[in-house]
């Protein structure tokens, strides 16, 4: 059955086949009991499930042009003219984006990539070219095949191998868009389940309208979308995704962006309007060409050693685990306390370890970390717990890593509330916390945040909740830990990497010393 439904697939491309089965009849293949019965959990007797537009042919790509090209062919003509009827063979331009073909449905609107890459060139002149490949083609390196674009209307699941190779090229850099055709909520669903299964130490979560997908070329904080029967609305853009370290590499789009290839079905399909499918396509182009070219350049400058330090009488940092994205820079933290039990000159390490909060064993160390990137809650019972923590003597540090204010805004309303008549106030610049071990003065800050205040350095900034008279929060709306694990991504909202060890070094001693 595998090899039917990729005998279908490409078929519907337009490339000639013999089928196995003695018949020149697609369609008797596609209504035999047998596929029938292989399909019956597709999602189409679902709530939200949008089916597939019908009757489409794909269109066979010019002779003389890779998809997406349109430009005049280069080197000049030769001397002699060439007739007009003569195919040309100009430099194709670089595949940047991959569309899998995998079912009959993955393919119903054929051209929505190609129309996208006109309109990049169009509107950017950046020209790239698409191409189609089934699962089995897919290669782990994503110099073979940047960015993957896979759109379903029907439930559907990969294979353990698919798994594999997905997990592979994710981690090396690439990029997965898993598009919802027409924004059929089944392929959402089935979306969202396989990206959770391909990456199970990350979440996968609504991006926050400060995500720089939605502010990397185009500035998208409404768009128009189709709701389906529920008309037409200007709406925040909505967005899911799963984040590896810093950056989000599996998008999965709440609206179909498949509007792109022609007009939506109206009262039928859950899309973007073309012209706001088309920017979000340039804003996921740009972010992850952006994100490629800082991990092929990036060289690491410290050297990860000790990540848990095994010595009797230690002390214990615990990593906050929660529901959301809690893990952001794998080596980030175990990084800053090998420089502070390098720098500092204090006889103490740290042991490193991750719990919730609803872990009794949260009590045993005198200091708790958490970081984000996107907005989350707590559960009742972890408020609970925080405050009898925070109460009892223990310290939190938190950073909105990369700066993001999605994860700002959540803390700021999850701490605010623990213990009563406390809320966060600022740092004042005279505080021990900027001058110990090492004086602070003005701070060094990432290109994204220097172009955003327009200013290459600032003041650090923290804030601390209060409690009988001692600090026991210590929060940076500014991020720290790429930073620490050197290694800032290029939308990153942080301090640099020198000057956020030295404050997060004074924070450790503070947090010993209080």
């Amino acid at each position: 059955m595998r090899r039917l439904k990729r005998v279908m697939a490409l078929a519907s491309l337009g490339i000639g086949l013999s089928l196995p089965f003695g018949s020149n009849s697609l369609e008797n293949i596609l209504f035999t009991p047998a596929y029938a019965a292989e399909n019956a959990g597709d999602g189409s007797n679902e709530p939200g499930f949008v089916p597939a537009p019908v009757g489409k042919e794909t269109p066979a790509p010019p002779a003389n042009m890779a998809g997406g090209e349109s430009f005049i062919p280069y080197p000049p003509p030769p001397a002699a003219p060439q007739s007009r009827s003569e195919k040309k063979n100009p430099p194709e331009p670089p595949k940047m984006f991959t569309q899998i073909v995998g079912g009959p449905d993955s393919n119903a609107r054929p051209n929505a990539l190609n129309n996208l890459l006109k309109v990049l060139k169009k509107e950017a002149e950046v020209d790239y070219a698409c191409e189609f490949k089934s699962w089995e083609e897919i290669s782990a390196d994503p110099a073979m095949n940047p960015i993957l674009y896979f759109s379903k209307y029907n439930r559907w699941s990969l294979n353990t191998k698919e798994r594999d190779t997905l997990r592979e090229f994710l981690i090396r850099g690439g990029t997965l868009i898993l598009n919802a055709g027409g924004g059929s909520w089944p392929a959402y669903d089935s979306a969202v389940k396989e990206a959770s299964l391909i990456l199970p130490q990350a979440s996968v979560q609504r991006l926050s309208p400060d995500n720089p997908i939605f502010h990397s070329y185009y500035e998208l904080d409404k768009v128009k979308a189709s709701l389906g029967k529920d008309g037409t609305k200007i709406i925040e853009p909505r967005v899911s995704g799963l984040t590896i370290d810093c950056r989000v590499a599996i998008i999965i789009p709440e609206f179909g962006m498949d509007s792109c290839s022609d007009e939506f079905r109206e009262g039928i399909d859950k899309v973007l309007f073309p012209e706001d499918a088309q920017k979000l396509g340039m804003n996921i182009l740009s972010y992850a060409s952006a994100n490629r070219a800082y991990l092929e350049n990036l060289k690491r400058e410290v050297v990860l050693r000790d990540k848990v330090v095994n010595v009797s009488g230690n002390l214990s940092l615990v990593q906050v685990m929660y529901n959301g994205e809690w893990k952001t820079k794998d080596a980030g933290l175990p990084m800053l306390l090998n420089e502070f039990n390098r720098t500092s000159g204090v006889p103490v390490k740290f042991n490193y370890d991750t719990m919730k909060l609803t872990d009794p064993k949260i009590f045993d160390s005198p200091v708790l970390f958490i970081t984000g990137h996107e907005q989350f809650s707590f559960k009742p019972e972890e408020r609970k717990k925080l405050s009898e923590y925070l109460q009892g003597g223990g310290m939190l540090i938190a950073e909105a890593c990369c700066g993001r204010k999605g994860f700002d805004v959540s803390f700021r309303r999850e701490i605010n509330n623990l213990i009563p008549g406390e809320t966060l106030r600022a740092v004042s610049p005279g505080d021990a916390l900027y001058h110990m071990p090492n004086k602070l003065g003005q701070m060094s800050v990432t290109p994204a945040l220097a172009n955003a205040m327009k200013s290459p350095t600032m003041n650090p900034q923290l804030f601390t909740l209060n409690h009988n008279g001692k600090n026991v929060v210590l929060y940076s709306p500014i991020g720290e830990q790429a930073g620490w694990e050197v290694s800032s991504s290029p939308y990153s909202m942080s301090y640099a990497p020198s000057d956020a060890l030295k404050l997060g070094v004074n924070q450790l001693l503070y947090s010993m010393t209080r």
